[in-house]
């Protein structure tokens, strides 16, 4: 190539190219015109003399990668994939008649059954061996009940249990390990239903300890035990919801020697519970299972379709007295204070009767009420600072007391508010017949 420019002096003129040519100026003489353009490159063929290189093309305007569809796609793949190979798999793998000869479940791993001793199963396990079933027959009747031993091998339950027995039945216990003995009445109580009867030979069944039931409060956790319906064995949980309940508990409707002064639990209680246990959290009898509410207004068992929540359990301190006296004696003492109660007064508290009825004297002469100072047309407001409403009240609050006890009775006389101190006195022993 040859080069067309040559560098210039400092003369106000240049020197004349080789061709003898002047180079051109412009219109004012002082600037020269623009040489012309250098002739093609060989070999750059189609560019004419205002080629020039052509320009950059533009580039895309750039975005940025959506990430999270890009990441939900693969995981919509990577599903379909597993999807299909899965399927494809079981195609291939499958029995004509749905079996898999190779199939099995992993084994259990090993479970202990040791519980707390203070859990509710570690509870029923303790008490369980010493509750028992009652199969009594007699009179043309048959029923079925609950128990629990005691000391010496006696066995606690309810008179309304054992009562179709008491003229030549037949009553048989069932124990905790299937054996089972025929057994007699030692002793019932129709005024407490409280009963107790003796095993026909000796049992291994341990004795149940008894508790103290003037510690229990609402809301302490109990659990009932017993045979209800016939199923032996069957525990029940739940709290004591309320204490000293009015409760007719196996006596005749309207009669009075049935109540008791009841302790009331949601556990489930039904037809054949009566007569089992209700324990504590340490396992001690607190009260003997007797009768339930029903939706019809009957607390008694015999008229009761099943448990509703609403439980009632003798407190154990009355059975303890009642069943000892039933053991050395054969019968029990009913806690009296002496005086008959006017059914037909409507007013606060309780009014003793102001003349004879039935042959009774209002107020027993030489009895506890008559030796405190009561007499007929006084009305009895409260009971050891516990108000009583009606005359279901004052009687179970005078039965849960044993004979020899002393109350402080509030009254009004003729106006006038007065307290005195009673020694509590026991009626005359009745004949125990069937309740």
């Amino acid at each position: 190539m040859t080069d067309h420019t040559r560098s210039h002096d400092a003369s106000d003129r240049p020197e004349p190219s080789p061709g003898g040519e002047e180079p051109r100026w412009g219109p004012l003489g002082g600037t020269p015109e623009p040489p012309p353009p250098p002739p093609p490159l060989p070999g750059a063929y189609g560019m004419g003399p205002e080629w020039a290189p052509p320009p950059a093309p533009a580039e895309p305007p750039q975005r940025g990668l959506n990430l999270a569809l890009f990441a939900a796609l693969a995981v919509v793949i990577a599903l379909v994939a597993g999807g299909v190979a899965s399927w494809g798999t079981f195609l291939l793998t499958r029995s004509p008649s749905g079996t898999d000869p190779g199939y099995s479940l992993a084994t259990p791993s090993a479970a202990p059954t040791g519980r707390a001793p203070d859990s509710v199963a570690g509870v029923a396990a303790k008490v369980l061996p010493s509750v028992v079933s009652l199969e009594v027959r007699g009179s043309g009747e048959a029923g079925t009940g609950s128990g629990f031993v005691i000391k010496g091998g006696y066995v606690v339950t309810n008179n309304h249990v054992v009562a179709v027995a008491a003229q030549g039945g037949e009553i048989r216990i069932r124990f905790a390990d299937r054996s089972s003995l025929g057994a007699r009445i030692v002793g019932r109580d129709p005024n407490s239903d409280i009963a107790v009867v003796k095993p026909d030979g000796p049992i291994r069944a341990p004795e149940l300890p008894l508790g103290n039931s003037d510690g229990v409060v609402v809301g302490d956790p109990v659990i009932a035990i017993g045979s209800p319906l016939g199923l032996m064995g069957t525990v029940t949980t739940g709290i004591v919801s309320s204490l000293n309940r009015p409760v007719e508990a196996g006596g005749s409707t309207g009669s009075d020697y049935a109540l008791i002064n009841a302790i009331q639990t949601d556990a489930a209680i039904n037809p054949g519970n009566s007569g089992g246990p209700l324990v504590n959290a340490a396992g001690e009898v607190i009260g003997v299972n007797s009768a339930i509410a029903t939706l019809g207004g009957s607390a008694g068992f015999g008229q009761q379709t099943g448990s509703i929540g609403l439980g009632f359990a003798i407190p154990v301190n009355q059975v303890r007295r009642i069943a000892q006296e039933l053991i050395t004696s054969g019968t029990a003492r009913t806690s009296r204070i002496g005086i008959s109660i006017d059914q037909s007064y409507q007013g606060q508290g309780v009014r003793i009767a102001t003349q004879a009825t039935g042959g009774a004297t209002p107020v027993t002469p030489g009895g506890p009420a008559d030796q405190a100072g009561l007499r007929p047309g006084d009305v009895i407001l409260e009971v050891d600072g516990r108000p009583v409403g009606d005359s279901r009240e004052l009687i179970v609050s005078i039965r849960s007391r044993a004979p020899g006890d002393r109350v402080e009775i509030k009254f009004q006389h003729d106006g006038e508010v007065r307290t005195a101190t009673v020694t509590v006195g026991a009626a005359p022993v009745p004949s125990a017949g069937p309740s």
